[in-house]
């Protein structure tokens, strides 16, 4: 099998899954922009070969980097990033060379665009939040007369919270169309609840061969644009009403083959149309694994190795590593370097480092949305989960 992997070096921890793939007797063939010399080791090793083009926005120059893998290695069987920047690039790639174990050019708007996403959650039967394009102040007006204030303004097209509004009264609406980036935008009703993923590796066949989830911060929008800390963590068992709506969601997208990250609220206020306190409303579907160091926490909450797992399905279609039977708490705390906390990260050591997983600075390109220092720490229970937020969020007065 040949398989090309996209920017295999970014994330860092990607490494892993060059690594269980070469381990199953596959040929990984790297693209990326970074010189070879700067790779980690692990990855030098998991690579047959790599191809560093100049800059990976240059189409041109990927093509030429799968045509050489092509020329030299024969058909090539995968091309994947598992990065949500590059699943349009990925998709075309596989369009221009034929390549049938993903999703092609002319099926990459349900991966990209949350409009069209609305259209799948409505087929699954999924609640989720009512949602306009962006157009003009007149038809926004009429649309919040129709869910009422505060509504979210998000781009139609992006990751996370980035350029993120939430809007409370026709000053902030006439604000945002004063100033509104050049990009196509979307507006939804507001839903008060906590966030939760259902993040899910699956066959071919649409079945999932792994299942996890993680709780969030109440606004992720606030973490992003007010630089606050962040926590989340990773739960020991999933929540069965986010089990149910979560296979739902992926039946309604057709998913196959593929490491996902779906977004639910679950809601803290009852809401008409949407479903009762502890109900669960689908935000948006990611289809890559969960961001930053979330697929290292699975494997340290759930005691398994889900690079394994992905590798199986993409070799065997089919997952061979037993479940571990070891499942707690993975809690993420990213601090900024802008505070003083009354625990400093000396004590933070002596005082979890006996149940640290993860301790290390995070890439000033992850650092506005995952904090400067990252610490990683499994614990057996909600009050050991929370008494870690409170405790690392003391600040000094």
């Amino acid at each position: 099998m040949n398989f090309i992997f996209i920017s295999p070096n970014f994330p860092q921890t990607y490494w892993n899954f060059c690594d269980r793939l070469r381990k199953r007797g596959v040929n990984v063939l790297g693209i990326g922009d970074a010189p070879y010399d700067s790779l980690r080791p692990e990855l030098k090793r998991s690579l047959t070969e790599y191809y560093r083009v100049d800059t990976m926005e240059d189409y041109t120059q990927m093509t030429h980097a799968v045509a050489y893998f092509t020329w030299r290695y024969g058909k090539i069987d995968w091309i994947e990033s598992n990065n949500e920047y590059w699943l349009e690039t990925d998709a075309r790639l596989r369009t221009d060379f034929n390549v049938t174990t993903g999703v092609r050019a002319d099926g990459i708007d349900v991966f990209k665009s949350k409009a069209v996403q609305k259209k799948y959650y409505r087929k699954g039967k999924v609640p989720t939040a009512r949602q306009q394009k962006v157009t003009d102040i007149e038809s926004s007006r009429d649309f919040i007369e129709e869910v009422g204030y505060p509504v979210i303004v998000k781009p139609e097209v992006g990751v996370g919270a980035a350029a993120t509004y939430k809007l409370t009264d026709d000053g902030e609406l006439v604000r945002f169309f004063a100033s509104k980036p050049d990009v196509p935008y979307v507006m939804e009703e507001f839903v008060t609840g906590y966030i939760y993923s259902y993040d899910a590796i699956v066959d071919s066949r649409g079945n999932p061969l792994f299942e996890s989830s993680a709780h969030f911060p109440p606004s992720v929008m606030d973490v992003a644009e007010k630089q606050l800390d962040i926590p989340y963590y990773v739960l020991p068992e999933m929540p069965e009403k986010l089990r149910v709506e979560g296979r739902k969601t992926l039946k309604a997208f057709g998913v196959r083959s593929r490491f996902v990250h779906f977004e639910f609220f679950c809601l803290t206020q009852a809401r008409s149309g949407l479903g009762e306190v502890g109900d669960f409303v689908g935000l948006e579907t990611n289809m890559r694994p969960a961001g930053g160091y979330t697929p290292d926490m699975m494997d340290y909450a759930h005691s398994t190795d889900v690079y394994d797992i992905w590798a199986d399905m993409v070799v065997y279609d089919k997952r061979l590593l037993p479940p571990g039977g070891d499942d707690h708490f993975c809690v993420y705390y990213g601090r900024r370097d802008n505070r003083r906390y009354v625990h400093p990260h000396e004590e933070v050591l002596a005082r979890y480092g006996d149940r640290m997983a993860m301790c290390e600075r995070m890439p000033d390109v992850l650092s506005p949305d995952m904090g400067n220092q990252m610490y990683t720490v499994h614990l057996r229970s909600q009050e050991e989960t929370d008494e870690f937020i409170e405790w690392m969020a003391m600040q000094e007065e």
